[in-house]
């Protein structure tokens, strides 16, 4: 009898214990990226950085997931805002393009709620200051205190024009807007300011942090990691590089013009040191000069991968570096080096991370 009590007491254990497992997965599954998130997610990073090759991909993708006509029109109308009018009217203009295709292979796709134009009465700025207290759950001066204070006519417009116009158009929600919101600036460089303040607004209206943690891959996925990793910094998501196989080693061999050498050098530190900071996949840019000839440097550098070497050259820090010191370099050799144990080197970038 005791132990079919226990048998019982067993099988009741495991069933209790699958149901509430079963429970924990539904849960995750309704806090992740939607199909639809993720296609506007998609659409606003690629539109940020003008990608308009793979954007096509994605908007197709979008209507496939569900989007509406006049959601993604919405969309690439809000970008603006972020990106400005040239990128927002290009990425419109692909969109065109891309229903125009699709009706032609008898697509018929969804137009959507159409998009009210109705300003609504009584103070615009006071209308968007509201909507702004809304998404922020907190009370906003008028005008507001700093940039406001000193370009009122910058505070007018995002008051009246952005909040009060673009985001209480009824075709996306709040949180879909902070969505795009979010999206462009992850994909864009020099604005973690803003995107940290989004960032709480996104979450203000219910997006989760494992959203933003998906967000962050398809900003890898779709624009860099470099970008990615400035979402991750945000959300304090460790973002150690990740080195594989292709890691890639060269010394950089430079003679400098005497005249030159101080001013070469400061630019130098400028630039090894923001690589270091501000890409993580860059593991070392390490500048050194003979003992006995201070105009010969030598740089070791030290990138994740090829591509991370790829990204680094299109840094603004970079560009400023290459294009400032081309008058004051005498000599420059790029010398390519291979490990002799690629396993080791592995192994202990592995454990540093």
């Amino acid at each position: 009898m005791i132990n079919h009590i226990k048998h019982g007491l067993l099988v009741l254990t495991l069933i209790l214990g699958a149901e509430q497992t079963y429970a924990q997965n539904k849960d995750e599954f309704k806090i992740a990226l939607s199909s639809r998130q993720e296609a506007i997610v998609n659409i606003s990073s690629l539109t940020a950085v003008g990608n308009l090759e793979h954007l096509k991909q994605e908007l197709n993708k979008g209507l496939d997931a569900g989007l509406s006509i006049n959601e993604i029109k919405e969309v690439l109308v809000q970008l603006y805002a972020y990106c400005g009018f040239p990128r927002s009217l290009n990425a419109i203009n692909v969109f065109m393009k891309v229903v125009d295709e699709r009706k032609s292979r008898g697509i018929k796709d969804k137009q959507g709620k159409e998009i009210s134009n109705d300003r609504g009465t009584g103070d615009n700025y006071e209308r968007g200051r509201k909507v702004l207290e809304a998404l922020t759950g907190t009370p906003q001066a008028k005008p507001a205190p700093g940039f406001g204070e000193f370009a009122p006519r910058i505070d007018a417009f995002l008051k009246e024009h952005l909040f009060a116009d673009v985001f209480q158009s009824n075709v996306l929600t709040y949180q879909q807007r902070e969505l795009v919101t979010i999206s462009a600036l992850a994909a864009m460089q020099g604005v973690e300011s803003q995107l940290q303040s989004h960032v709480k607004i996104g979450m203000n209206t219910g997006i989760t942090q494992i959203q933003l943690t998906e967000i962050a891959k398809l900003i890898e996925k779709h624009v860099s990691r470099t970008q990615a990793n400035s979402l991750r910094n945000v959300l304090s998501i460790p973002t150690a590089p990740i080195v594989d196989e292709d890691m890639m080693v060269r010394i950089s061999e430079i003679e400098i013009l005497p005249e030159y050498l101080q001013e070469y050098n400061a630019i130098l530190k400028e630039e090894a040191s923001a690589s270091v900071k501000l890409e993580p996949d860059v593991i070392a840019i390490f500048p050194m000069f003979k003992n006995e000839s201070p105009t010969e440097i030598r740089i070791v550098e030290m990138y994740a991968n090829k591509a991370a070497y790829q990204s680094h050259l299109k840094t603004p820090h970079f560009q400023h570096y290459k294009t400032n010191t081309l008058k004051m370099v005498k000599t420059l050799k790029l010398v390519d080096m291979k490990s002799m144990d690629k396993k080791m080197m592995l192994q202990m970038f592995k454990k540093l991370n």
